[in-house]
């Protein structure tokens, strides 16, 4: 399978991108955009398979992350650049008409897109894990901290009434709570992708999110799009884990909202269904593209 990279300018920086395969026929490209923010694309590599099927994948490193430029702006560090950033790949790359995977944070980018710029030659969206409100978000993540031990419930209490993250006991909580909910710790025996080196943007992660999963505190924090996410008019499949940070209300939310979509629950999967469940997921993709070219 033919693997092609480059670098996009952005701004005075460089954008890093990755195409899987090339087209056949009629099929379009499958765009995705990566979580975090600042978390790279490495991990859709464990997708490449679907390019077998005679689509490109195009998956890139936003700006702030991975092998794209890292500069300390954080007055960068908002939905408005990365999306700019997208508008500026679909043209850089002549992606006319493309379907577009959103995962987590890229999940919410698309949902902007989507609703605030009404973007053409969208032929579907795959909102993977993802979310249409951050308040939604919040309140279901505080709802399962209260599933942890008493004592991790108030490291992670206590860390947020002092301001002061650095603790071992809130660590401890933060990661058992990330264990339950996002993804097992990297081991050898995980994806190569997964196990390669990166540089995550922890700068555009705590300036655009926050502290943790469960309370966003930057620029994000104000993410809403419940009501606006009924007039998306494209074809959308909703993807989710049983035990994932999108718990089944927030994707059953947006199923319920938005009107020509359908909603796959990953029995086994946490935040990351595509790692989790590969073959599964692949196969329910591909089927979903091909119908929706």
């Amino acid at each position: 399978m033919k693997i092609t990279e480059g670098y996009m300018p952005y701004l005075k920086y460089k954008t890093y991108y990755r195409i899987v395969g090339k087209c056949t026929g009629n099929k379009k490209p499958l765009l995705l955009l990566h979580g975090g923010p600042g978390s790279t694309h490495n991990y859709f590599e464990v997708l490449d398979k679907a390019a077998e099927d005679g689509r490109a994948l195009i998956m890139y490193d936003q700006l702030g992350c991975g092998l794209s430029s890292i500069p300390s702006r954080p007055n960068l560090w908002n939905a408005e650049t990365w999306i700019e950033e997208l508008i500026q790949l679909r043209k850089y790359l002549n992606l006319d008409e493309v379907h577009l995977l959103g995962q987590s944070w890229g999940g919410m980018m698309a949902i902007q897109y989507a609703c605030q710029y009404k973007p053409k030659g969208i032929k579907s969206y795959i909102l993977a894990s993802t979310l249409p409100s951050s308040t939604l978000w919040k309140k279901e993540q505080r709802r399962r901290i209260k599933y942890l031990p008493q004592k991790m419930q108030n490291a992670i209490a206590e860390a947020e009434k002092t301001g002061d993250y650095s603790s071992e006991k809130y660590r401890e909580a933060e990661s058992e709570f990330m264990l339950r909910y996002c993804a097992s710790p990297v081991s050898p025996d995980s994806p190569e992708c997964l196990r390669r080196p990166k540089t995550a943007g922890s700068e555009s992660y705590l300036t655009a999110w926050g502290q943790n999963e469960f309370t966003p505190t930057g620029t994000l924090k104000d993410f809403d799009f419940l009501e606006e996410i009924q007039n998306i008019q494209e074809p959308c499949l909703i993807t989710s884990g049983l035990t994932d940070l999108c718990s089944p209300l927030i994707a059953k939310t947006m199923y319920d909202k938005i009107p020509n979509s359908e909603w796959e629950l990953f029995e086994f999967s946490r935040h990351m269904a595509f790692v989790e469940e590969n073959k599964k997921y692949i196969k329910i993709l591909t089927n979903w593209l091909n119908k929706n070219d």
